[in-house]
């Protein structure tokens, strides 16, 4: 037998995945064959846990080497740390090309780990005597079918059309020519996803009950993944558009639709409703927090639905990264540099803009009661949460704050740290005018007058090192709840459901819910026939409940509102403003440039120079 010399870096995951050596191709001085690490348990789990190994980390994943929170409007970073690499933040200034490097390496990486699952699933058999049986096969197949399914719809969902030879292993003898493809349609490659997400689905386990095996690959979670890509293959981005009519490989196909088929919408309402089903069938819920009297705590509900495990009753999540997440670099870069952090990493104002009023209208509203000047003359209590007293120093919103903060909706304080705003590590309110402690006029400053609170721990000691683990949250109930509510309001306008489950996020969230009936204290008119109303309220929703999720670029990009939102000015308070007078005044910090050719990344040229059955990704060349 010809020996195995492919040498993999990554995960051996004995214990919850989350054990990382260095998985060599070495042992007593000689290669190892595929035999000798089939008939291993331990280099077969080894083997398995390196093919997840590129999922992606909802920490510094999506804020840093992905860059989905900060590509999008909803985070920012500051310009200057791309001395320290940042390759994100070139891109988000226009000086993006095909010869630009990217952390996230899907191109290269993402087909090696489908290959490494498919010999796996070539070359896996049960070792009973070691603790591996067959039916532990039979799962572990399907896992790795699953992997393959959502790396490829990684690939896709990142550069559209993609290579695409399901199943194939490239022999040990290949000429490099053999392993030359060009690209296939989009929706050939979605199609094929769709089809092995939901045979798969048929086989593996709604949930597993031994603790090691959280993280690994579920009925669930492959439900989950059709059923958001599924919604963006509905979406107009590439159903119907017409700026990719003349996109065609090297064979002349048309690599995306060229008409548009509203049956796709109808199609991905019934796969997110599929997803709900099974989901809540399998006990997955909303996570809340109750007060004394049983209501929800909007507050404590929505900070701690991203601080809580999922053995500790967080049955929203409905994914998880496998292993351990980078939430301590996370927390760094969102802590002040006086405070041992790095303090750059921030929200944009538009997002600030974003969140509703404690009356559950957005600012612009007339009857909001939205304030942006002047001050607050008392501290802000509510009687609906403790953690204004628990966690956030006695208060919701401190006297002397700015009114554009008051009398906000509770998602707001959970995302945003602003400018006297409590600082829970320390036992202050945050200073962000320049020349204070949090505000040291460098990079390590918030650019524009914010850090990112979400996701945050109120347990954190950057100075110490002491970071509370949590999860790394892919996919979520509360996220499915929108995607079928948009979803139905694009294929059956008017159907009662769109209400149901847009009202769950917001009786979570503690804000008025929307009735067909009269407005009062609890709920706000809406027409809920009005399709283009409808749309507006769903986009205003998924803007604050998902918001820095990783979520927000690709609405922005299936929407085609990209190249409008994030071209231009964005704005923030007055970094160099040193009193309220001029700290408090829209800034911009950062001129953004979003061409029409940055909705797909592009191929790197260096791919392009190798393989000449490539071709370049639309408006690239």
């Amino acid at each position: 037998m010809k020996l195995f010399k492919y040498i993999i870096t990554g995960v051996l995951g004995m214990q919850l995945l989350t054990s990382c050596v260095d998985y060599l191709d070495k042992e007593s001085d000689t290669e190892l064959t595929l035999p000798m690490v089939f008939e291993d348990k331990t280099r077969t789990e080894g083997w398995l846990a390196n093919v997840y190994s590129h999922v992606p980390d909802p920490y510094w994943g999506y804020a840093r080497k992905l860059g989905w929170d900060i590509l999008s409007d909803d985070m920012t970073a500051s310009e200057r740390w791309r001395q320290w690499d940042w390759k994100v933040i070139p891109m988000l200034l226009g000086e993006w090309t095909p010869s630009t490097d990217w952390d996230g390496n899907y191109w290269s990486r993402l087909p090696q780990l489908i290959r490494e699952a498919n010999i796996f699933i070539e070359n896996v058999h049960p070792l009973p005597d070691q603790g591996i049986s067959a039916t532990e096969v039979t799962y572990m197949k399907a896992e790795m079918r699953f992997m393959i399914a959502y790396y490829y719809y990684l690939l896709s969902n990142t550069y559209g059309p993609v290579p695409f030879k399901p199943n194939y292993i490239a022999p040990t003898d290949f000429n490099l020519a053999d392993l030359m493809e060009g690209q296939r349609p989009y929706y050939e490659v979605v199609d094929w996803v769709d089809k092995e997400l939901k045979e798969v689905a048929e086989i593996l386990p709604a949930k597993y009950t031994e603790a090691r095996k959280y993280g690994r690959a579920t009925s669930i979670m492959c439900l989950a993944v059709r059923a958001r890509m599924l919604l963006f293959a509905a979406s107009p981005l590439v159903n119907g558009n017409p700026d990719y009519a003349n996109h065609k490989n090297k064979d002349g196909e048309n690599l995306f639709s060229t008409t548009a088929d509203k049956t796709k919408w109808a199609y991905a309402a019934q796969a997110c409703k599929e997803l709900i089903d099974a989901a809540e069938a399998a006990g997955h819920k909303l996570y809340t927090e109750k007060n004394d009297d049983g209501t929800i705590d909007p507050f404590m509900s929505y900070q701690n639905l991203f601080l809580t495990r999922y053995d500790e009753g967080n049955t929203e999540i409905l994914f998880a990264r496998p292993g351990g997440s980078e939430y301590g670099e996370y927390e760094k870069h969102a802590t002040p540099a006086a405070s041992g952090g790095s303090g750059g990493l921030g929200v944009t104002q538009s997002l600030v803009d974003a969140f509703f009023m404690e009356n559950g209208l957005p600012i612009n509203d007339d009857n909001s009661e939205y304030v942006e000047t002047g001050y607050s003359v008392s501290d802000e209590t509510r009687d609906n949460t403790v953690w204004d007293t628990e966690v956030n120093g006695g208060a919701i919103s401190k006297k002397n704050t700015y009114n554009m903060y008051c009398h906000r909706e509770p998602r707001f304080y959970i995302t945003v740290s602003y400018n006297n705003s409590y600082f829970t590590q320390e036992k202050r309110e945050f200073n962000f005018f320049n020349g204070s402690a949090d505000n040291p006029h460098t990079h390590d400053a918030p650019q524009n007058g914010y850090l990112i609170r979400k996701k945050i721990s109120p347990d954190l000691n950057v100075k110490q090192g002491t970071y509370k683990y949590r999860p790394g949250i892919v996919y979520r109930l509360g996220e499915a709840y929108l995607n079928y509510a948009e979803a139905l309001n694009e294929s059956d306008p008017g159907n009662g459901d769109i209400l149901v489950y847009l009202n769950k996020i917001r009786e979570r969230a503690g804000i008025r819910q929307y009735t067909t009936g009269a407005t009062d204290d609890n709920f706000i008119h809406v027409d809920l026939n009005d399709q283009a109303e409808m749309r507006k309220l769903i986009r205003a929703e998924r803007r604050v409940e998902l918001s820095c999720e990783g979520i927000r670029y690709d609405d922005l990009r299936r929407w085609k509102e990209a190249e409008n939102v994030l071209n231009g000015d964005f704005y923030g308070m007055n970094f160099s403003g040193k009193d309220n007078s001029s700290f408090y005044v829209r800034t911009p910090y950062l001129k953004r440039v979003y061409k029409k050719a940055y909705y797909w990344f592009p191929i790197h040229q260096s791919e392009i120079d190798k393989n000449d059955k490539l071709v370049q990704s639309p408006y690239w060349n």
